[in-house]
């Protein structure tokens, strides 16, 4: 069982933070092949993005579910799962900031141009001012749940090696 538990709890974190570590070179990929046509590139990386932040969110329900219960089975002292837990709620939390805050507020520049197409409007149009600035934001935001997502793996790396001590 306690193989079992630290297989899923593995595997949650691997997807999660798999995904969010190969999605910028998929976007890259996105966007150099459809060069051209930085508009249809933006919203089929827009479309991955809302699939990786719902990937992230069942991830982190499956991860504070295990680390949860993980002590009650002896994979860990009870102490040693509140930093990664607490790590995992914010990851959690800046996932559904991108997905409920950033994207929407994106959708809504995005619309405000001729034709959906950001591209079109002014460099200095508020729009698409807006628009670079909620990038930039939601790239920073997907920063941080990768950087979040490494430290949970030392944590939980440290709790299981923590709990065979003793």
């Amino acid at each position: 069982m306690k193989t079992l538990i630290r297989t899923l709890l593995m595997l949650a974190l691997i997807v999660w933070l798999g995904a969010e570590i190969f999605f910028p070179v998929v976007a890259a990929v996105t966007f150099t092949t459809l060069k051209p046509d930085t508009h249809v590139a933006g919203l089929i990386v827009g479309e991955l993005l809302r699939l990786l932040h719902v990937a992230g969110m069942i991830a982190g329900m499956v991860l504070l579910a295990l680390l949860a219960l993980a002590p009650a089975w002896g994979i860990f002292k009870s102490r040693s799962v509140l930093a990664p837990m607490g790590l995992v709620l914010l990851m959690l939390a800046l996932t559904a900031y991108s997905q409920f805050g950033i994207i929407p507020a994106m959708e809504r520049d995005r619309q405000a141009a001729r034709g959906g197409v950001i591209d079109s409007l002014a460099l200095d149009d508020p729009s698409r001012v807006h628009f670079g600035l909620l990038h930039k934001r939601s790239v920073n935001v997907e920063g941080a749940v990768v950087v979040l997502g490494i430290a949970v793996v030392a944590l939980v790396a440290y709790g299981e090696s923590a709990a065979r001590r003793v």
